[in-house]
C-alpha cells in the first residue's frame, strides 16, 4: 500500500486488480503492482478499462511504485502505446539498483516520456509538472 501521507488531502479511488493495487488520482493513477506477475497486454485489460473510464482522452499520468519485483513483457510496448496515446508522463519509483537496470532495458522498448526517480514525492512533482504544461 502506498504512503499516502502527502496525498491524504487529495482525492483518489483504489482498485485491487489482478495485477495489483491501483490508486487513481485526478490526473495520473499510482499503480503497485504484485510481486513475481509477468505484466502483459493481455492481463493489463482490467487495469485498461479503468484508465479509460477515469481519463477518457484527457492527458494522465502513471508512477509505477515499484516496491515489488515483477516483469513487463516489452513484445507488448507498441499495444501499450496505441492503446494510450494520451498517457504523457510515465514516472517509476525504483528501490534498487536491480529495479534501475531493469527501468534501462524497458526504456529501449517503450517510446513513452518516462523517467525513474528515487522517491514517489519526486514522481508525483515530475508528472505534475509534466501535465501542467
Amino acid at each position: 500500500m502506498i504512503d499516502i501521507t502527502d496525498l491524504e488531502s487529495r482525492k483518489y479511488d483504489f482498485h485491487k486488480t489482478n495485477i495489483g493495487d491501483l490508486y487513481f488520482f485526478k490526473d495520473f493513477f499510482i499503480a503497485e503492482l504484485n510481486e513475481g506477475i509477468n505484466i502483459t497486454f493481455e492481463n493489463f485489460y482490467e487495469a485498461s478499462i479503468l484508465i479509460k473510464k477515469y481519463y477518457e482522452d484527457r492527458p494522465f499520468g502513471f508512477i509505477s511504485n515499484r516496491k515489488n519485483s515483477y516483469s513487463i513483457d516489452v513484445n507488448d510496448a507498441n499495444l501499450y502505446q496505441e492503446a494510450f496515446p494520451n498517457l504523457k508522463a510515465y514516472a517509476i519509483v525504483v528501490y534498487s539498483s536491480l529495479s534501475e537496470r531493469i527501468y534501462e532495458i524497458e526504456n529501449h522498448f517503450f517510446k513513452f516520456n518516462r523517467k525513474a526517480f528515487k522517491t514517489l514525492d519526486e514522481a508525483i512533482d515530475w508528472v505534475e509538472g509534466i501535465l501542467s504544461k
